[in-house]
């Protein structure tokens, strides 16, 4: 323990500083990560750091799966649900059919169905890697929604993909009739559980008399919770934590407190990026390891690399068959929102762009590492060592070279400048704004102006209210005010809400504006 101790605080602090040489160098911080984990692992004398693969989906995905739905605008994944669909779904099992196809013909030894367990470990794209990357170019909001949708939503698909296979390897046998309906039970018992529990949670944050703490406390071990109860009964942890997680962050603004979102906001920021970094630096340190056991099956690391190579093109080259025959479908049956374009050129070459988007990153990092060590008989689970190092090549190559490519091809040849007609976002803000001013004018004119007239702090909010942040005299706030003042902000919260509902509007800005309120809330409480 004091020899890890230290060693886990050193690559918590490796991982920090990473951050900040990627935020210098304005690349996504997860190429340093996977990079700086290949480099780490070089070093002679660290060590050995093992966790239980039955460990690895409790420990790390219910996190990263919460954060991930809490971040998203279900608003755009309702509005674009057909191509999210698609491409979580239909998408998933077609990338994870080509790997297993081409893996169990080229690979010596290579069966279908372990052929399907590596295909459900990498198909998936990373949410965190695609977000991180998204962030260095300006693309349209309902662009990353998709993006974002779809990572979310195909951890699931290709996460039940990976159990069946991995059923498949250990008992030599697959039921197609038996798959089926487990494949029901695992989608449709893993929302039912994680909407039935995410109720419950909710209504224990409103009756319960939580503090900001307890109710930052609470939302952590929830996910757990979650993805527990479904593995219980067999259904998908992963589906319940993307349901509950969903349902609770369209209902944040009623059982959350200011404090409690406010403050919640950092510390799962700061948790669910200590996690990537963890996940990443684990794959890393154990790579010596599993270039060993390579060797000792007699796999020259070349060739091993040269399959990573191939499966990596095999990813890419589906993800683009894939975009083009959504766009053909579009086009067919639903020609009314077909992406728009300025030439038809620019529109046949954005599919081969969002074709580019498919970065891998941490939950393929953790399905990988969730093989198990042996079979039930006690044999070692044939090939693990092999899948490994080729999800890592997989996620080394998706991250550095399609990460590092994509911000500079989407500025050099402008493909998503006319993808989604979107309203631009300063002038959607300052109209939401001018609405907040009117709507607060007319609140305090129907309810407050008899009652408190002449009152000074009413009079200023109804003058100044949008300069109260930075007013220097807050003589006028009593606590008569003071209530007046928080009933006002609710009121904008609740104005917020209803303007949220406009599927023109991009909920990002409203949360900004939120958030905004929140602060002010918390203002108003140490006056």
């Amino acid at each position: 323990m004091h020899t890890i101790l230290p060693f886990l605080l050193a690559m918590i602090a490796a991982i920090v500083l990473l951050n900040m040489w990627a935020v210098k160098l304005k690349i996504a911080y997860p190429i340093l990560l996977v990079v700086g984990g290949l480099m780490i692992s070089l070093i002679p004398g660290l060590p050995v750091v093992k966790i239980d693969p039955d460990l690895i989906f409790f420990i790390f995905l219910p996190p990263l799966l919460f954060a991930a739905a809490w971040s998203i605008s279900f608003k755009e994944m309702k509005k674009w649900w057909r191509i999210i669909g698609s491409f979580a779904f239909l998408v998933v099992f077609f990338t994870a059919l080509s790997v297993a196809l081409f893996t169990s013909y080229l690979i010596p030894g290579f069966t279908i169905a372990l052929g399907f367990l590596l295909g459900g470990i990498v198909s998936p794209p990373d949410a965190v890697s695609t977000g991180a990357i998204m962030n260095f170019v300006k693309i349209p909001k309902s662009t990353s929604a998709i993006l974002e949708g779809e990572s979310l939503l195909n951890d699931a698909s290709s996460l039940i993909i990976f159990r069946f296979a991995l059923v498949a390897v250990g008992t030599g046998q697959f039921i197609w009739q038996q798959a089926a309906v487990s494949f029901l039970w695992m989608v449709l018992g893993g929302a039912g559980i994680g909407l039935a529990l995410a109720w419950i949670f909710v209504q224990a944050h409103k009756r319960l008399p939580t503090d900001p703490p307890s109710d930052i406390a609470l939302t952590l071990i929830e996910p757990y919770v979650m993805y527990w109860v479904a593995e219980q009964v067999h259904s998908s942890g992963v589906m319940a934590v993307v349901c509950g997680g969903l349902y609770m962050s369209a209902r944040r603004l009623i059982f959350l407190n200011s404090a409690s979102r406010i403050r919640g906001f950092s510390v799962w920021e700061s948790f669910v990026f200590i996690l990537n970094g963890v996940v990443f630096f684990i794959i890393g340190l154990e790579l010596p390891e599993i270039v060993d056991g390579l060797r000792s099956k007699g796999i020259p690391l070349t060739t091993a690399i040269g399959y990573g190579v191939m499966v990596t093109v095999i990813l890419v080259v589906a993800r683009i068959i894939s975009s083009y025959t959504a766009m053909v479908a579009t086009l067919i049956f639903r020609p009314s929102v077909a992406p728009r374009a300025a030439t038809n050129k620019r529109r046949w070459m954005m599919p081969l762009m969002l074709g580019w988007t498919g970065m891998r990153g941490v939950v393929s990092l953790a399905a990988a590492l969730a093989i198990p060590v042996t079979l039930e008989n006690g044999a070692d689970f044939p090939y693990r060592n092999l899948i490994l190092f080729i999800t890592f090549i997989v996620i080394l190559l998706t991250l550095i070279v399609q990460g590092l490519t994509l911000p500079y091809l989407i500025k050099r040849m402008h493909f998503f400048d006319e993808l989604f007609n979107d309203e631009d976002e300063e002038l959607t803000r300052q109209k939401m704004k001018r609405g907040l001013k009117q709507h607060v004018y007319e609140v305090l004119k129907s309810k407050y102006e008899n009652e408190l007239q002449g009152h000074a702090g009413i009079e200023k909010i109804l003058k100044q209210w949008e300069e109260r942040a930075k007013a220097a005299d807050d003589s006028g706030m009593n606590e008569k005010t003071k209530v007046v003042f928080v009933q006002l902000l609710e009121s904008q919260r609740e104005y917020l809400a209803e303007l949220n509902k406009d599927v023109s509007i991009s909920e990002e800005i409203i949360r900004q504006q939120l958030y905004q309120i929140d602060l002010e809330e918390e203002r108003l409480k140490i006056i």
